[in-house]
């Protein structure tokens, strides 16, 4: 006991902790250097000699012969023991710091570089503007934030008679027959090359600069790319941060506003019912189970929808809007994701938010539900009316009539200025750190690397999970630290079991030094496959498809261990036309779907979507208390309060309660159901109240005691 007592006061000492400071020991590292020291002494059996003594003089107290501070050096050798970086922590800070990115550049540094911002609403031109002047240099570099949008600059520039490569993670297509470079090119922002000289370089949606996980990309290519003339197109919400990074640079911004091109009428009632569609409308859904329903729902009432969502390849998406768009073809209606936000041409008269909130995960990795922000509500609902469309104005509106009032509010609001833009520690800078640190893990790299790295007010350090999360799954596997590195900032969907197994595989056998060939590739992802039948195997296409793609990004990368990429190409295509015709029967599948579930039931996939989960517990409840299925879920709704969206708009709050309260007991729970605001977890601590409630016979089903229960809500939910 007298031992734990000092060394708690050792802990506590201010000198202590100032001290360890000095020594590379910031409070957190402090904190765990100690947990371990004490862990050591209290358990160990054999502590050193002299660290016995020292120990023995204070707990004794012996004044002048021990003081709780002389266990500082033993403390610090500790320390040292477990937190290696300690001895070369000068190293370590000068290898981190990140404070004068654009120093990384000096070829761009070299030169005086013009700035030209356009900046304007969706659907404002401004990004014509800048393509213009691409197409009219003699040479230039597109960068987009997605392979659609390279793709079509790609088209557009060959059209025009500009001779343009394409680039992106997984594909290079050369103008030239002799595969020779030509002097234009449209790449994804990751792939843009920062020491070709150009004249001219266009880098769309320039806001992405503040994406915490892709961000990186945005700021290497503005302070990095080597063009005379360098054009942004963006939000009006980057000017100030672009115009302070250019400042830096030593480089003046010429800022160019736009206006939108057509009207834009935010409606003053809502659809309320699919009965109410008109050609060239869009309902967006923030999940795949709304898709599923909503398509399913139109079908029934004799109407034909495209799909679009984030998960299908981009031929599927192409296909589904220019079936969408022609006139001639009988789909009139669209049922989309946030995907159409960006990278898609589409003849929209109507955009239809089927929710305002949206699926999000915390920084801590917590799902919540939120509403859509006013810069995301804006890029959705600027989809309506495109220049040039059969549409010469566009309108938006919600699904019910309760979300309307919040969609104005959100519209109307001011998108905040972009504060900061992203930085990314480079394969060089770990690689140093390795040396220093020849033991740790890459995961214990990164998270050393962010923890020591200096950062000015301009910039933050992005999110790293997706790489982590590859570099625990392959830590495992003998790879060098360069080849570790690619592997872990490969794309990868981590919510495909089937795609990061075959990451796992592909990683083992580049181990070996055994290429993965076409026969290999094909007996694991068991090709050729049939059109599905279902919506789940309708989703496992879509994961081959990422496999195939992460096999063409990887032969890029190691080209004789991934060696058979036109081969893979060629099934790609053929596995896109498969998911087309999937796609174009997703109503057929969805049903297939239901009755191999259970007859009568809603239920579509319940993997990954966990509405489906929820309406399975709900007739777990039904079959025990004897309530139909909206029943069983009216009391669960009545007998707690609901943890809703979070909102920084506490005018909402109270609005969106009351809506909520005048709701019948029915559809409220069909509400629920379709925003995805009830969970396994909810619901199986609501049956468990009920169970109580009823028990005690202290109130049945639906008294006001219940109501006035259910009306203290919260904005947030937490899964």
């Amino acid at each position: 006991g007298e031992v734990l007592k000092n060394l708690n006061k050792f802990y506590k000492r201010k000198e202590i902790q100032r001290l360890g400071a000095e020594n590379g020991l910031d409070a957190r590292l402090f904190h765990q250097a100690f947990i371990s020291f004490r862990k050591y002494i209290m358990e160990s059996s054999s502590v050193s000699a002299d660290l016995h003594i020292i120990l023995n003089d204070i707990c004794c107290g012996f004044v002048l012969l021990g003081h709780v501070d002389d266990l500082f050096p033993f403390f610090l050798r500790h320390a040292k023991q477990i937190f290696p970086m300690l001895d070369c922590m000068d190293d370590l800070r000068k290898i981190s710091d990140l404070r004068l990115p654009p120093n990384w550049y000096p070829d761009a540094r070299a030169i005086q570089r013009k700035i030209i911002f356009h900046a304007g609403p969706t659907n404002s031109g401004k990004t014509y503007h800048a393509i213009q002047r691409f197409l009219s240099a003699k040479s230039g570099v597109y960068c987009g934030p997605l392979k659609l949008l390279a793709h079509e600059i790609f088209q557009k520039s060959n059209d025009a008679n500009v001779p343009c490569d394409l680039v992106t993670g997984e594909e290079r297509v050369f103008a030239n027959e002799d595969s020779r470079q030509a002097p234009h090119v449209a790449c994804t922002i990751e792939m843009c090359s920062t020491n070709t000289p150009y004249e001219v370089a266009v880098i769309d949606e320039i806001q992405m600069i503040r994406d915490p996980a892709r961000g990186w990309a945005w700021t290497r290519a503005l302070l990095g790319l080597c063009a005379e003339e360098i054009h942004v197109c963006g939000e009006p919400a980057a000017i100030d941060l672009v115009t302070e990074l250019m400042y830096t640079t030593g480089e003046e911004v010429e800022v160019r506003n736009y206006k939108r091109l057509t009207p834009l009428t935010v409606l003053d009632y809502a659809l309320e019912s699919l009965d109410n569609l008109r050609p060239g409308d869009c309902i967006v859904c923030f999940s795949k189970n709304d898709i599923y329903s909503v398509s399913r729902q139109i079908e029934a009432r004799g109407l034909e929808c495209a799909v679009i969502y984030g998960s299908l390849p981009p031929g599927t998406k192409l296909e589904q809007a220019k079936k969408f768009n022609d006139p001639d073809d009988p789909c009139k209606i669209l049922v989309a994701t946030d995907a159409i936000g960006m990278g898609l041409n589409l003849c929209i008269r109507r955009i239809i938010f089927n929710s305002i909130v949206k699926p999000t995960v915390n920084e801590k990795g917590e799902k919540e539900i939120d509403s859509i922000t006013t810069s995301q509500a804006l890029q959705i609902a600027g989809r309506a009316g495109r220049f040039g469309s059969s549409f010469k104005q566009g309108e938006v509106t919600t699904m019910h009539r309760d979300d309307l009032v919040q969609l104005k509010e959100i519209l109307s609001d001011a998108v905040p200025p972009v504060k900061a833009a992203g930085l990314h520690p480079t394969p060089e800078q770990i690689e140093m750190f390795a040396y220093h640190l020849p033991d740790a893990t890459l995961s214990n790299l990164i998270d050393i690397f962010v923890s020591l790295s200096q950062v000015d007010g301009m910039y933050f350090v992005c999110h790293i999970d997706d790489f982590k999360f590859i570099a625990d799954m392959i830590q495992h596997i003998p790879l060098n630290l360069r080849s570790r590195y690619v592997f872990c900032t490969a794309p990868l969907n981590r919510k495909e079991p089937f795609v990061c197994t075959t990451l796992l595989k592909f990683a083992r056998q580049f181990s070996r030094n055994e290429p993965l060939t076409f026969d290999w590739l094909c007996r694991h992802t068991k090709w050729p496959l049939a059109a599905p039948k279902n919506i789940k195997e309708l989703v496992h296409l879509e994961a081959v498809h990422d496999v195939f793609d992460l096999y063409l990004w990887l032969s890029y990368r190691f080209m004789d261990m991934f060696p058979d990429a036109v081969l893979v190409r060629d099934i790609q295509k053929q596995l896109d036309n498969i998911i087309q015709i999937g796609v174009c029967n997703i109503t057929k599948l969805i049903r297939a779907s239901q009755s191999a579930a259970a007859p009568g039931t809603a239920e579509v996939v319940s993997e990954d979507f966990p509405l489906s989960r929820t309406q399975k517990d709900a007739r777990l409840v039904s079959e025990r208390h004897g309530a139909a299925p909206t029943e069983a879920l009216s009391i669960a709704v009545e007998t707690t309060g609901l943890r809703r969206a979070k909102s920084s708009r506490p005018s909402r709050l109270g609005s969106r309660q009351e809506d909520l309260k005048s709701y019948g007991r029915g559809s409220l729970a069909n509400r629920l159901l379709r925003e995805g605001l009830l969970t396994q977890e909810m619901l199986r601590q609501l049956e468990s109240e009920w169970q109580d409630q009823h028990r005690n016979g202290r109130y049945g089903f639906g008294s006001k005691r219940d109501d006035q229960h259910s009306s203290k809500e919260t904005r947030k939910k937490r899964k």
